[in-house]
């Protein structure tokens, strides 16, 4: 099978079985992160999908790695490291929408021990990067400087905690950073106002292309998703479904484009074959918010739809 790379974090979601914040919420524990969330998609996918993170000896690390393997991910490069996992505290909006709270100094997802990190020289046919694990240092700098020797196309998926990082010139400075190693930049709607609150998604997804990204991918929610290449853009609608929550939606969409550079080749990204992997994306997505937590859909149910 094609060998996938994921790198980046891997959390504990306190998710509430219930909308609001009350102290009295009854949480559900959910193994989430973006980047986890995109290697358990790719693996449903049929992928060899590995994961890129250093796991706690803890309760919440031996959960991770009980899903992780039960969805067939694989941990050669997911070693036990110093420190308790990360945690997410997730809060729900009246649609579903879900905002973090974050608990990660210390732990052995944010390790700077990165000396396990795999072989670059030998690389995968996609290495997909994002979320916290892109900006969390000492950690992200080890990445970047790992990231550079990847003779792989890149997929990059910022996935903006501003809660993280409220700085948004340094915050868009790394994420500059990062996009200069991409192929690939998917990020939703809401991280584009945010980074650049003056420019419109068309205009952001031009400053990308300018640097030689290839393709970047937008999403919207409920209204779909966009496209932008430099032959144009291509929008789909969102599929209709009873949300709910929105987790692990974006980083589904992220592991469908990786599907799609496998099956097609980042060059032939554009027009019709661009506009059947989103409509694919959005079809994903959708399956994903009709279930509680970061489950994202098999190859199998896809391919039904």
């Amino acid at each position: 099978m094609t060998k996938i790379w994921t790198a980046g974090e891997v959390l504990i979601d306190l998710i509430p079985r219930s909308r609001g914040n009350g102290a009295d919420i009854v949480r559900d524990l959910v193994v989430g992160g973006g980047p986890a969330n995109t290697a358990k998609a790719l693996a449903r996918l049929g992928f060899d999908s590995y994961f890129l993170c250093g796991l706690s000896s803890d309760a919440y690390g031996d959960q991770q790695r009980a899903e992780f393997i039960a969805d067939g991910v694989k941990l050669d490069w997911a070693p036990t490291l110093a420190g308790p996992s990360a945690t997410a505290q997730v809060t729900l909006d009246e649609n579903g929408g879900a905002s973090y709270k974050f608990a990660f100094e210390g732990t052995a997802t944010f390790s700077p021990d990165n000396s396990w990190l795999p072989d670059p020289t030998d690389p995968p046919a996609v290495l997909h990067v994002g979320t916290l694990g892109t900006l969390i240092e000492p950690s992200a700098s080890i990445l970047y400087s790992w990231a550079q020797k990847v003779d792989a196309p890149i997929v990059y998926d910022p996935n903006i905690r501003s809660s993280v990082e409220a700085n948004r010139d340094k915050y868009l400075a790394n994420v500059i950073k990062w996009a200069a190693l991409a192929r690939v930049i998917k990020l939703s709607d809401d991280d584009a106002k945010w980074l650049f609150p003056e420019k419109s998604k068309e205009e952001v997804a031009k400053t990308f292309l300018a640097m030689g990204v290839q393709l970047v991918v937008v999403t919207l929610g409920a209204e779909g998703i966009i496209g932008f290449t430099s032959r144009g853009s291509v929008r789909v609608p969102g599929v209709k479904v009873d949300v709910v929550d929105t987790v692990g939606a974006g980083d589904t969409v992220g592991a469908i484009v990786v599907e799609a550079i496998v099956s097609y080749g980042i060059d032939n990204l554009h027009d019709e074959l661009l506009e059947k992997t989103l409509i694919r994306a959005a079809q994903a997505a959708a399956i994903t918010c009709s279930r509680a937590g970061a489950k994202p859909p098999t190859k199998a149910e896809l391919d039904e739809c």
